[in-house]
């Protein structure tokens, strides 16, 4: 399958930011985050996903986290300063980032909102975003993605309790 650039990787080329795509097999509808792990035979933990958050200020927010976790809202909110967040309905997504539900990447979204990765990021030495459509990811170093979005790091995701 022939590279198809796309807006994500040509931002990162215009930046000189190094970066290698990774193409999955794929339908016309999204591929779950922990199946594209999978199909691309890469850890979990270094594939990120991408969600979008309005908080209670009408503001919103971009948090980056592991495909296999689940955000936590309060703490989402907690890195935002905000009161309450809450993710956008996917009608919203395309309007608002320019991106279609499973190919939303922090990277070149119409407008750049505040954006934060989970902080297990720090450790990794290349994380996986999308690349802007579905089928298509990026593998970057994560330093490169923090700077090249403005983005700060914070705890995200839940952590259940141990009993």
């Amino acid at each position: 399958m022939a590279e198809q650039k796309t807006n994500v990787m040509r931002i990162l080329e215009q930046h000189k930011i190094p970066y290698q795509a990774h193409s999955y097999p794929h339908g016309k509808e999204p591929v779950a985050g922990e199946e594209v792990a999978q199909l691309l035979g890469q850890d979990p933990r270094q594939v990120y996903k991408t969600l979008v958050a309005c908080g209670h200020s009408k503001a919103h927010y971009v948090f980056v986290i592991p495909v296999q976790e689940t955000l936590d809202l309060k703490k989402a909110a907690k890195a935002a300063g905000e009161k309450s967040v809450e993710l956008v309905p996917v009608c919203q997504i395309t309007p608002l980032t320019g991106y279609v539900r499973g190919g939303c990447s922090p990277i070149g979204m119409k407008k750049r909102f505040p954006t934060f990765f989970d902080r297990q990021v720090e450790g990794l030495p290349t994380v996986m975003v999308s690349a802007g459509k579905i089928g298509w990811q990026v593998e970057v170093a994560p330093a490169a993605l923090l700077e090249q979005t403005g983005a700060k790091t914070a705890d995200l995701v839940r952590r259940e309790e141990k009993q």
